[in-house]
């Protein structure tokens, strides 16, 4: 045990975190609590290292557990070659406003030197949350529900700039960078060929390169228009829904400065069935405007947004190829029913003519 683990260094075991750090790391929300017990009692070290521990108090109170989550060695250069690692940590850091409902983050460590992270988080489960995954879609009022959300974040940032946000200076604006491209070329093959059962004939007949053309010109796309603070990567998975119905947003790590499209497109398709999705998508991106609160002036138009959304399933048919076609990142279930919805939707919004249709007239910042 070692009771000198310092504040801004991530512990290379959950072992060394003892009572006294946790009571370091507690002490602004529960400056009487005092923690005399942790013990382990969770832990799954996949695509990140994570943990529950539970605590045990000598006096006071406070959580009774807390969810962390570390960085995995092994899947560090990836995080690092897509300008990920070290976003969460930076976001929740920099105790920014983040009008969305979020798990509470007690303490965060961006050790660049160490090129690792750590967050110290409330256990959700403690509120009643329910995680979701694309094998149980949301409903469509729990859509509506996370769109508001996306709307406030997205409103309370619109027109942001390294200048307006300087405790957000390090977000990186949305560009197909070439640590993406890499992994998305060399995976999507594979995947095309474990989903070729269950894919549109369409999208069969595109081989990867043609896939990584769409989804690069898409991201290339999201830096043109009036850009705001992205979570991006707000599919299903990074979701949970509270008792109330309010859906809440995990797993911040591929922050971005971009268009609000990138978030409402691959948030309102991969969460909803393809009936549901074809039903109410219109319906649900006017809530989605209706909630937007930014000048007049700048608020896309109905078919302003209907235009960029119809090109958003280009960035999840790449994403969740790439992710079927890579083992031991998700279950191979949930890739297959995203990469299902993204291409049912490509086809169906015409994606591949939307990418090539003027820009619509919304002012840049």
């Amino acid at each position: 045990m070692h009771d000198s683990l310092p504040l801004d260094r991530v512990p290379a075991r959950w072992d060394e975190i003892t009572p006294a750090w946790i009571n370091a790391v507690l002490a602004s929300r529960h400056p009487d609590a005092r923690v005399d017990t942790v013990a382990v009692v969770r832990r799954d070290d996949g695509t990140n290292r994570r943990a529950v521990l539970r605590l045990g108090y000598a006096r006071g109170a406070g959580p009774a557990t807390l969810f962390l989550k570390s960085n995995e060695p092994a899947h560090r250069s990836v995080h690092l070659r897509n300008g990920n690692l070290f976003n969460e940590a930076l976001l929740f850091g920099a105790k920014v406003p983040l009008p969305v409902e979020h798990p509470l983050v007690y303490h965060a460590i961006a050790d660049r030197d160490e090129a690792s992270f750590l967050l110290v988080m409330e256990d959700l489960v403690a509120r009643g949350a329910d995680p979701r995954d694309a094998t149980r879609p949301m409903t469509v009022e729990q859509v509506a529900a996370g769109l508001r959300g996306l709307a406030r974040v997205h409103s309370r940032y619109w027109g942001f700039t390294a200048e307006r946000e300087p405790a957000l200076a390090w977000v990186q604006t949305w560009a197909p960078g070439e640590g993406w491209q890499v992994g998305l070329r060399k995976r999507i093959p594979v995947g095309l060929q474990r989903a070729a059962d269950a894919l549109p004939a369409d999208i069969l007949a595109q081989d990867a390169d043609a896939i990584v053309d769409h989804w690069s010109r898409y991201v290339a796309s999201l830096s043109r228009t009036s850009m705001t603070l992205l979570h991006g990567d707000a599919h299903i998975g990074n979701t949970y829904v509270l008792p109330d119905g309010e859906v809440g947003f995990l797993d911040w790590q591929v922050v971005r400065r971009g268009e609000w499209s990138q978030d409402v497109g691959y948030f309102l398709i991969g969460s909803l069935s393809v009936e549901d999705r074809r039903r109410s998508e219109r319906q649900l991106l006017d809530v989605y405007r209706q909630a937007l609160d930014v000048p007049a002036d700048e608020k896309p138009s109905a078919a302003q947004m209907w235009r960029r959304y119809r090109a958003t399933p280009a960035y999840g048919l790449a994403i969740w190829l790439s992710t079927l076609g890579t083992d031991g990142w998700q279950s191979p279930a949930i890739s297959l029913a995203l990469a299902q919805r993204y291409a049912q939707a490509f086809v169906d919004l015409d994606t591949h003519a939307a990418l090539d249709e003027p820009e619509a007239a919304c002012p840049p910042t």
